[in-house]
């Protein structure tokens, strides 16, 4: 491509060789003399193509996962899968200790997950399901009961 930087057309068609099935498909529906230019034809493609892309990210992306202090463990959980989701290679090992690292130190569940020795990440999600069970539990026996209303009778 870069011996052919000066020729816009055949920048366009050699380009176009290079691509798969789909794309070339949409690339043949292309209305004739659409294009101007192989910058042109960038752009369009960019356009077309950029927002299929995944961004993949690094491990140490996980590590930006942290639980906020009104945020429920499901939730926690949730917003944690999928960040690890993203990010390629992702250790399990390394996964793990940052999901555990992340948690707010107050809550029981980080005492737990800390004095286990080996706890993988899929035993982490598991106990941390349990812990949000009592959770869950605990904050219903706290809320406060409806009065009941009076009748009144004249």
């Amino acid at each position: 491509m870069v011996l052919y930087r000066n020729n816009d057309a055949l920048m366009c068609k050699i380009f176009a060789t290079t691509l798969q099935v789909e794309v070339q498909d949409w690339f043949h529906t292309l209305p004739p003399r659409s294009i101007w230019s192989f910058d042109d034809f960038s752009l369009i493609f960019t356009k077309e193509y950029s927002s299929y892309r995944s961004i993949k990210k690094k491990f140490n992306h996980s590590f930006n996962v942290k639980k906020n202090p009104k945020e429920s463990l499901r939730d926690y959980v949730k917003r944690f899968k999928a960040k690890k989701v993203k990010i390629v290679g992702c250790d399990d090992l390394i996964a793990s200790a940052t999901f555990q690292k992340r948690l707010l130190a107050d809550h029981p569940l980080f005492g737990e997950l800390i004095m286990k020795k080996y706890l993988t990440l899929a035993d982490s999600f598991s106990l941390t399901e349990k812990h949000a069970l009592w959770d869950e539990a605990r904050l219903t026996n706290k809320a406060p009961k409806q009065p009941k209303k009076e009748s009144t009778v004249a």
